[in-house]
């Protein structure tokens, strides 16, 4: 089976376990997909400088800082130029509230997942962050009451060996 980005089955695995666990030590990740550690320790060297890994991170519990309630913001612009697009983007994704920024197809533009501290800091925030914007047209507001995000890479098993 011909792999995607050159990538082969050592190269998948290490992807799929450091998907669930990147604190994993190498030692134990070239265990765990069959490799001695120097070669382990190369290939995840060779996945992050190829951009197959973009990042290490820790999964925080907002609610711990205060932040205790999550929303989807669905955001419609007045135009759709390519500028428009670029411009609220960037603007969307340094507000500090802002988790993650999806620009979809449909009748939204932008998905933009926002943890708040309450009720009144996400009412202030849709006001004063969205609707004061000339480019947006429409905002509707979605109370996550869940977020339980999947740590496994979107293979069935077997399908790389």
């Amino acid at each position: 089976m011909r792999y995607p980005a050159d990538l082969d089955s050592s190269d998948i695995a290490i992807l799929a376990v450091l998907n669930t666990n990147a604190r994993i030590s190498n030692k134990d990740l070239a265990e765990h997909v069959g490799l001695a550690p120097s070669t382990c320790l190369e290939r995840v060297r060779r996945l992050v400088e190829a951009g197959a890994i973009r990042d290490f991170h820790a999964d925080i519990d907002l609610a711990m800082l205060g932040f205790g309630l999550q929303a989807m913001i669905a955001v419609r612009l007045q135009r759709h130029s390519r500028k428009v697009v670029t411009s609220f983007r960037e603007y969307v994704l340094g507000l500090t509230e802002v988790r993650t920024v999806y620009h979809v197809a449909g009748a939204d533009d932008f998905l933009v997942h926002v943890a708040v501290r309450d009720a009144d800091h996400l009412r202030d925030l849709a006001m004063d962050a969205f609707t004061t914007r000339s480019e947006v047209a429409h905002i509707e507001t979605r109370l996550i009451f869940e977020h339980v995000p999947i740590r496994r890479l979107p293979i069935a098993d077997g399908e790389w060996e």
